[in-house]
């Protein structure tokens, strides 16, 4: 195998320092363009890479940044993650995931374990109390995206989870139902019931009785979906349309549906919250609610970088929209 060159070998080749050579690697040396083309051309031609956890270990930076997911396999998340690397990219960072799986105890767990191993940390949602999420963030820069933490509201990044909810259940009523069952996501989770407590308050104000059986809770996963329609018919109660907390739990409940011979939209609307990537290809391709989770990964990442530069940040909120496809129909 043949020996790997070093910064020694790169500064022989052009003849300076190799204090001169990692000042050029790091942007801060005081040298002529002359100079500065000649160190790149020879580490180009030596096939030089530098050792950034050298390099860390004198800066005392370790060029990562922690990435605290829920499933790392989730179409939801990992659009977000897209954002964090593509913000990240140009940069000398590199992101880092670990998944919480919707434990508490898994969040912590990737928490504690990032803690020296990287130099910031986006944790994007999860169940983690919020006053444990906040003693991480006393020891490290964190940013927070889809929760709000008291104390960190400047470096939380949040979807306006009422005017989503509102786009979708208007849309409903806009089209002639009344009868709306909703699948909501986890009572634990405050967008679940900040969308749950707008589909409430709009049907609330257009005089329609809600009845207990129409809300069924799921988990934010397909599985969840599915059960949570099988309620939904087996209760009985009648209803034109069904409002998901998320696509993923509305991909499931359109196989239930599917199985029990019932058609999406000619029987059953159905509206979800996401915009899924794969949303646009199941059958009906899905109505729902865009959230711009690419949009806040890039975001997120981007207010990391500006925090480790000593910045002050005020990430705000996204706004959502309705993307209308093929799964919903009008009822009159």
């Amino acid at each position: 195998m043949p020996r790997k060159s070093t910064l020694k070998d790169v500064a022989d080749a052009v003849g300076v320092s190799p204090s001169t050579v990692s000042k050029v690697l790091s942007g801060t040396a005081r040298v002529s363009v002359e100079t500065r083309l000649r160190i790149e051309q020879a580490i180009e031609d030596l096939h030089y890479i530098p050792n950034v956890v050298a390099r860390g270990l004198v800066q005392g930076q370790t060029y990562c940044i922690g990435v605290v997911t829920q499933a790392i396999s989730s179409p939801f998340y990992g659009a977000a993650m897209l954002g964090v690397q593509e913000a990240l990219d140009d940069t000398e960072y590199a992101p880092l995931y670990m998944d919480g799986r919707w434990m508490p105890r898994r969040e912590e767990q990737a928490l504690g374990r990032m803690m020296g191993r990287v130099d910031g940390i986006i944790v994007l949602g999860g169940r983690l109390d919020d006053d444990r999420v906040a003693h991480y963030a006393r020891r490290v820069p964190l940013i927070c995206v889809g929760r709000k933490i008291e104390g960190l509201e400047h470096q939380s990044l949040m979807v306006d989870n009422d005017a989503g909810a509102r786009l979708a259940v208007e849309h409903l009523l806009e089209l002639g139902h009344r009868k709306i069952a909703h699948i909501a996501g986890s009572p634990q989770q405050p967008d679940a019931e900040a969308r749950k407590q707008t589909y409430l308050n709009l049907l609330q104000a257009e005089g329609i009785e809600v009845k207990p059986s129409w809300i069924v809770h799921g988990d934010f996963r397909e599985q969840s979906g599915t059960l949570a329609m099988l309620q939904l018919l087996e209760s009985g109660e009648r209803f034109s349309a069904v409002f998901c907390a998320n696509d993923q739990m509305a991909y499931g409940a359109m196989l239930a549906l599917y199985r029990a011979g019932l058609r999406v939209p000619e029987d059953v609307s159905l509206i979800g919250f996401d915009d899924a990537y794969t949303s646009s290809f199941v059958l009906p391709p899905l109505t729902t609610v865009h959230q711009p989770m690419e949009e806040a990964g890039r975001a997120a990442a981007q207010g990391m970088l500006d925090l480790l530069e000593g910045k002050d940040i005020n990430l705000g909120h996204l706004k959502p929209r309705l993307i209308v496809r093929e799964s919903v129909r009008a009822h009159w």
